[in-house]
């Protein structure tokens, strides 16, 4: 399938994990892609993997400082001419502790990177998309946007406002012919999770993982790439302000402790 050939594709978190899977995707399917992440290293090997003779530029940045992102934006325009789709999957966790024992300063990371970053990216690209009248954009969310017991307090909250962002964005770029939606992935194994995959294959609880899920399994980073370059596609023209569950069933029904074997 060739459903980006012609069309530039800049997808953030790209050096590793769900990004970089994505990109891989993307360039396969004929896109020339703009990588950025905050690893030099990481995009390097996500470069190293794209498919022979892709138009690729990388860039090493912070998503949640607004003069970088305009610098980008700039220079994908005087580089390729268009911004097709965007792909906002920068993101971080945070930590785990109770609400009484929150860090404002944590806060303010984690939402600067997960929620301000993402709508910094779409504040910048969209324009570019409003003038040619089409675009796609697709924003990383979470199951722990929609229910609790899926992050920490900083990262879902962020979540839950990457989901409530992509639909007031749908809202106000649909009259270009801008669409908007957001992937909501359960768990995966990317760079973010890897301590929890860590620290159950350590403690022989391998065989716990992904087992709340009614598929009884954890998902790879090529499976959410997948419904990403989906949403993303011509395939999903009549689709926008949606956040789609890409869990295995995880938000399909009640996720208490015990309730699953």
């Amino acid at each position: 399938m060739k459903r980006f050939s012609e069309r530039v594709a800049l997808v953030t978190g790209a050096g590793s994990g769900i990004g970089r899977a994505t990109a891989l995707r993307l360039a396969r399917e004929g896109a020339s892609v703009v990588l950025v992440d905050q690893s030099e290293s990481g995009l390097l090997d996500t470069e190293a993997l794209l498919r022979e003779g892709t138009q690729v530029l990388r860039r090493v940045m912070d998503v949640a400082d607004e003069s970088q992102v305009t610098a980008l934006v700039a220079d994908v325009i005087r580089r390729f001419g268009q911004i097709d789709v965007l792909c906002n999957n920068a993101g971080i966790s945070g930590g785990h502790p109770p609400i009484t024992a929150q860090d404002r300063d944590e806060w303010e990371r984690v939402l600067g990177v997960n929620l301000i970053g993402t709508m910094l990216l779409i504040k910048h690209v969209a324009p570019h998309m409003q003038a040619r009248r089409q675009g796609a954009i697709v924003n990383t969310a979470s199951v722990a946007g929609i229910r609790s017991g899926a992050g920490g307090n900083a990262y879902s909250a962020s979540k839950a406002g990457v989901i409530n962002l992509t639909m007031t964005a749908a809202c106000d770029l649909g009259g270009d012919n801008v669409r908007v939606n957001a992937v909501c992935p359960g768990l995966v194994e990317t760079g973010m999770t890897q301590p929890v995959f860590d620290y159950a294959r350590a403690n022989e609880k391998a065989h716990k993982l992904g087992s709340r899920c009614e598929l009884r399994r954890y998902g790879a980073p090529e499976e959410i790439a997948a419904a990403i370059l989906f949403l993303a596609s011509d395939d999903a023209s009549y689709i926008t302000g949606q956040a789609l569950p890409v869990d295995g069933g995880n938000t399909a029904s009640l996720n208490l402790p015990g309730m699953k074997v």
